[in-house]
């Protein structure tokens, strides 16, 4: 079952920012997600892979399963042992991680500890114009979408 998180309840500015920060918006989600990616599924392994107190992982894991970012998959029966698996929305927070990444490499880090690589080519994370295909940078447009006429979804 996925939660939404209802922006009108959040103080302050509606926005997908805060909502999306009330899923993940804390230190141990983000790097539960990171885990869980790199191929982290079992409990302990994503204890260690974070370094998160054991109440604070088990808390952000029932919290991610119940915001439909991560999924408990059994694996055995008895004992009755389930691991972690990203859903849908779990991989769409990929590329939200990998910008993550390259902004601590560039403002954070002295030497990048990783660097991800796909065919022998560096990743590097960018925002790109759906239409056009254009990166984007400074230039970008604001539209506030008002609730008069936001689109039926």
């Amino acid at each position: 079952m996925t939660m939404t998180t209802r922006l009108d309840e959040l103080p302050g500015r509606r926005c997908s920012i805060a909502g999306a920060l009330d899923v993940v918006g804390d230190r141990w989600a983000l790097l539960v997600v990171r885990e869980v990616s790199l191929g982290a599924h079992r409990f302990s392994d994503i204890l260690r892979g974070t370094g998160a107190p054991r109440e604070r992982l088990t808390a952000r894991l029932h919290a991610l399963v119940d915001a439909g970012v991560l999924e408990r998959r059994q694996y055995s029966a008895n004992p009755p042992r389930s691991d972690y698996h990203l859903t849908r929305a779990g991989l769409d927070l990929l590329p939200v991680l990998q910008a993550l990444m390259q902004w601590g490499d560039r403002h954070v880090a002295d030497t990048p500890p990783v660097e991800l690589h796909h065919h022998g080519h560096r990743i590097t994370a960018s925002w790109v114009c759906d239409v056009c295909g254009e990166r984007m940078g400074r230039g970008v447009e604001r539209h506030v979408r008002h609730e008069h006429d936001a689109l039926p979804r």
